[in-house]
């Protein structure tokens, strides 16, 4: 039967992961896995009011967008999920999934994971709470976009960074490449992936931010800046203020894991 195409409609939609319309200012915080403390420290430096009765919130209107990995291997995995969940629910913030918190949502899901690299300890921290808060953060994982898109473009955030051709995509391979990386698929001498150095060659319009790899100092290559600075085995969390490019950060209270691999 011929098809009609007079009487066929179309519907544009904006990707969930595209908030081009949304142009800050903001503050991109690197990965916190567990270390709530300096959260709250960080948060404050940063001029937010964290308030029991109305939350987190900037009295200049800047939003926080998390990059990820929120979980295992610090001390209180639940607390620092319980205040970014509040901000995103209310609007007060952004975040995007990492490789950590996705194992997590896997298995809270049932899935069948090796519980290693932290998170026997966030599961034991999250055996602490009821269950009807294990459900929302199994919500809250579920719904986690791999990367945004912001002020028109001009600004991206991925846990584990992204090629500027990916920025447009919302897919399963964009997700994995935003959360995981891009590695060689072989495996160093500590057992680690070896990954592709993408940033050397990264010639894009957007800036960048982006953690997962943990460094001494957040660094700058070409247009994308790794803010990832090991809190969690004893160096900073560190956020990066945009569009005012400046760098604010918190030295950990404690060397909470040793990393595989010394990056101090």
């Amino acid at each position: 039967m011929p098809i009609d195409l007079e009487e066929i409609s179309y519907e544009f939609m904006q990707l969930e992961n595209n908030k081009s319309e949304i142009h800050g200012p903001f503050d991109i915080i690197g990965d916190i896995h567990g270390c709530y403390d300096e959260l709250c420290e960080l948060l404050e430096k940063l001029g937010y009011i964290i308030d029991n009765s109305q939350g987190v919130y900037s009295p200049q209107h800047r939003k926080a967008v998390f990059l990820g990995d929120l979980v295992d291997r610090g001390p209180k995995s639940p607390e620092v999920l319980k205040l970014v969940m509040s901000m995103v629910k209310s609007g007060k913030g952004f975040c995007v999934i990492g490789n950590h918190d996705n194992k997590l949502l896997r298995k809270l899901k049932g899935s069948n994971v090796q519980v290693l690299h932290g998170l026997k300890e966030t599961l034991e921290q999250l055996g602490q709470e009821p269950e009807s808060f294990k459900k929302d953060v199994e919500m809250f994982l579920e719904h986690l976009v791999g990367h945004y898109v912001f002020d028109n473009g001009r600004l991206v955030v991925a846990h584990a960074g992204l090629r500027e051709q990916f920025h447009s995509i919302a897919s399963k391979k964009t997700r994995d490449l935003a959360m995981f990386g891009e590695t060689t698929g072989k495996i160093d001498e500590l057992g680690l992936p070896v990954r592709i150095d993408w940033s050397s060659e990264y010639k894009g319009r957007a800036l960048v931010v982006y953690g997962h790899t943990p460094r001494a100092q957040a660094i700058m290559v070409n247009h994308t800046i790794n803010i990832d600075t090991g809190c969690v085995f004893g160096g900073k969390l560190t956020a990066f203020r945009y569009p005012e490019k400046e760098i604010m950060e918190v030295k950990a209270k404690a060397v909470y894991c040793e990393p595989v691999r010394p990056f101090l």
